[in-house]
């Protein structure tokens, strides 16, 4: 039995699932988002379904969210089709039947519609912009006009895989601290709320004076039983406020970005990995053709940090009137000096974009050298700081059964 599948979008589209049979006398089935049973009766008249069954699709078993690596695959699959020689259309009902993702296949089957009805493929991309950014949509404008569809997708496809290669190495070096930061805080609150005040007991019958390690530990203690839930909710409420302001404000992004940068340990690896991602994203655009100006707009947030969104904007601004690239990211004062002597070299051998991959290249392997060091300086860091809490802690409460041992020996 074949399949199909059609989506329609409207105002306060409802999603439903349909049944019917087409020219050839082939039952399909599909669903589809409409304003009503009417027009997807109509919708589905005009491709030459009959339709026999339409009915609101269940809200049980909502489809998984839309990764960057969904993206990513599909880009990937869609250029692999394209080199092969298959057409457009069909590249994607191959890609959007073989994808395990629902909300994947609807896309796909959306996107694939409006370029039936006309529209070109970049527009199509520019109707879903939580899945395409900017610099996505133009790199496929790009291909179309020159013609080069299938190979943009196929450099498209790469700059994502690279560029979620370096999210993955940032984040697996910062997932680990905080991590242990987190355990370490559920193991003091346990011993602060439950262990502590067992010894607490102990000590009021020994009838002596105790320790001042003890002590401490024993006035700190009192202060999390009785306030237990207001520590908490500060915590909390600290990091939710955090986390949300930094998502919503531009304002608290750009300090943090800044602050991020400076860090001891952390602030050199995310430094590269902006440069990795910045020169990738401006190598990418470069070679697909796209004018350098009209590149660096899309690149100014590609590197994932504010320093170097305003830094690009200056550089544009430059580049704009008349200014080489080379000077112009010399006067943003943020680019090493390897990385403008490469630059400097590209614009003057008329191979920019090669240069600008070349340094991509260099600063990914650093990323890649800088996370395997940071792990093993983490190991270490963590083991002294935790031994120093716990074992701390431990020794606090243990302090009068030593003292109490000496005094009966």
């Amino acid at each position: 039995m074949a399949v199909a599948r059609t989506t329609a979008t409207l105002k306060k589209d409802i999603p439903f699932v349909w049944e019917g049979v087409d020219k050839k006398g082939k039952k399909v089935k599909g669903e589809m988002n409409a304003g009503g049973e009417a027009v997807v009766n109509a919708t589905l008249r005009r491709q030459g379904i009959t339709v026999t069954k339409v009915k609101k699709q269940s809200s049980f078993g909502r489809s998984k969210k839309i990764t960057e690596k969904d993206v990513a695959l599909f880009t990937r699959q869609l250029a692999t089709m394209m080199k092969s020689g298959v057409p457009l259309l069909q590249s994607f009902d191959i890609v959007s039947r073989g994808h395990a993702n629902p909300a994947v296949q609807k896309l796909l089957i959306d996107i694939k519609s409006n370029i039936e009805t006309g529209s070109s493929m970049s527009q199509a991309f520019a109707k879903h912009p939580l899945y395409f950014d900017q610099l996505y949509i133009n790199l496929v404008n790009a291909g179309e006009q020159a013609g080069i569809l299938d190979s943009v997708l196929d450099r498209l496809a790469t700059y994502k895989e690279k560029i979620l290669a370096i999210k993955g190495k940032i984040k697996s070096a910062l997932f680990y601290p905080s991590a242990v930061l987190v355990v370490a805080f559920i193991i003091t609150a346990v011993i602060m709320l439950f262990v502590i005040p067992a010894f607490k007991e102990l000590f009021s019958s020994f009838g002596a004076d105790l320790p001042a390690p003890t002590l401490v530990m024993m006035k700190i203690s009192d202060i999390f039983v009785a306030y237990w839930w207001l520590i908490f909710g500060v915590i909390g409420g600290g990091f939710w406020f955090f986390f949300y302001t930094w998502k919503r404000s531009r304002k608290m992004q750009a300090v943090m970005d800044r602050a991020m940068l400076k860090l001891p340990i952390f602030g050199p690896l995310i430094e590269k990995a902006a440069i990795a991602r910045w020169t990738r994203t401006l190598s990418t655009m470069f070679a697909a053709g796209v004018p350098l100006v009209d590149a660096l707009t899309s690149v100014a947030g590609a590197a994932g940090n504010h320093v170097f969104y305003e830094a690009t904007q200056k550089i544009r601004a430059e580049v704009s009137t008349g200014t080489s690239l080379t000077v112009a990211m010399q006067n943003s004062g943020i680019f090493p000096n390897m990385v403008q002597q490469m630059v400097s070299i590209g614009e003057e051998s008329g191979a920019l974009d090669s240069m600008l991959g070349k340094v991509a290249d260099f600063f990914e392997r650093e990323v890649d050298d800088a996370v395997d060091s940071l792990s093993s300086l983490m190991e270490p860091i963590i083991m002294v700081v935790l031994g120093t809490l716990i074992g701390g802690m431990v020794i606090a409460m243990y302090l009068p059964i030593f003292k109490m041992g000496s005094v009966v020996g």
